[in-house]
Parts: C-alpha cells; structure tokens; sequence
C-alpha cells in the first residue's frame, strides 16, 4: 500500500512539473506575441498561423496556441472559425468603446480612491508623476515613438489614482483597456510636439485628485481619454496605427 502511495505521489509531482513547463510555455509564447503586436510587427488583421510562428519563435505548436488564447482574452487577437487567429482589428469604433469604458471604470475608480486614499495613496500619486516627468524630461523622444519604459511609467501614473478604489476587478480592466488602447495612444503620441502639455495634464490630474476635487478631476479624466481619440480619428493619424 505504501508503494501504491508512493508511485502515485511520485506521478502527481511528475503531472505538476509538466504542467507548470506547459504554463510557462505559454505564458512566454503570449508575452512574446503581445510585445510584436504592440511594436507593429504583427499587423492589425494579419492571420498568425500556429506552424509559422511555432518556427519563428521556438515553441511548440501547443504552448503556443495555447498563449494566443490568452491574448484573445486580451482583446490583441480574434478567432477566425474553429482553430485559427488574427491580430485585432483597429478602427474608430473600437477606440470609441475602449474610451467609454475606460471612462466608466476608471471615474468610478477615482472617485471610491478620493474617498478612501491616504497619505500612502497621495505619495504614491506624486512618486509615479515623478518618475514620468523625469523620463519625459530626459528622454523626449521615448514619449513619442511608443518607447515600453516610458509607457509603463504612463501606466503607473493613470494607476496611482485609482490606486486606492479597494476593487481588484476594477484594477484588473484598467490594465486590461490601458494595454488595448496601446496600438492607438502609439499613434497619438507621435503627434504630440509639446511636453509640456503633456506634462501639465498630469500634473493637473494629480493636483486634483489629491485636493478631492471630485467633479473636476472626473471631468479633467474624461477628457484626458477622450483625447486619444481626437487625434488618432481627427487629425489625419488613424494610418498610422499598427
């Protein structure tokens, strides 16, 4: 009985390690696609054909398909019928809904953070716009052409406000529509010459939100998210989305 015991503890662990190589596999074969979809590599609409990318990356066909499952989830591919995927398609509309989503969610976020926040909230406020102002200061260019560190400091920034709502759901669509808007604010920010607009935003932004001018800052958030939209559609920039 105790060999029986033994061999079937022994199989248990043997399943757990290749389920974990498996997951981290796929977790690895969607990181990779999602960083060349949001570098332009991968074109809006272009199919991704398993055998193909399974080739240009060095992963097996089923971790790999697995990881373009997860990036569906994402809103960076779509099924096309029962087995294949494309890169998401990027249009006006889509831009539009991702907006009003983020409008809905991260007001309300913002608005549950001014009233629960703290010291710590404050301060976490003011390091994030910090560090942005620094990297835009010292590394314009970054701003515009679409550079990851600067974005992940962008992120942090539209984060640290709604840090403190208490809702993990509502953290987790924030990340989940900042990252499907990340082909359009690329074209948005290429056309921005000025950072000292920019940097004046947000600077406003935390102004706000700190002194718990709730109507203000919501109002100055919706247009912030509007704006990317106004230039990507409006200004002749909508081409130059990938």
């Amino acid at each position: 009985m105790t060999d029986i015991k033994a061999r079937e503890s022994k199989w248990q662990e043997q399943d757990d390690g290749e389920r974990t190589a498996a997951d981290t596999l796929s977790e690895q074969a969607a990181s990779l696609v999602e960083q060349d979809i949001l570098a332009g590599r991968w074109k809006p609409e272009m199919r991704l054909g398993i055998h193909a990318l399974s080739a240009h990356y060095g992963i097996g066909a089923t971790p790999l398909r697995e990881g373009l499952s997860r990036l569906v989830s994402k809103g960076l591919i779509s099924v096309v019928g029962q087995r294949g995927f494309r890169v998401a398609s990027v249009s006006r509309a889509d831009l539009e809904d991702i907006t009003n989503l983020r409008k809905l969610i991260e007001a309300e976020a913002l608005r549950l953070s001014m009233q629960k926040g703290d010291d710590a909230w404050e301060a976490g406020i003011l390091a994030a716009l910090h560090r942005l102002r620094r990297n835009v200061e010292n590394n314009p260019e970054q701003m515009q052409d679409g550079n990851p560190e600067f974005d992940t400091l962008h992120k942090a920034f539209h984060r640290s406000l709604i840090a403190a709502c208490g809702s993990e759901r509502m953290l987790a669509l924030h990340d989940s529509l900042y990252l499907q808007a990340y082909r359009y604010r690329r074209a948005m920010m290429g056309a921005i010459r000025e950072k000292s607009w920019f940097l004046w935003e947000h600077q406003e932004l935390a102004d706000l939100a700190i002194a718990r001018d709730e109507e203000t800052v919501v109002a100055r958030l919706s247009a912030h998210l509007h704006h990317t939209l106004d230039v990507v559609y409006d200004s002749g920039q909508a081409n130059t989305v990938k």
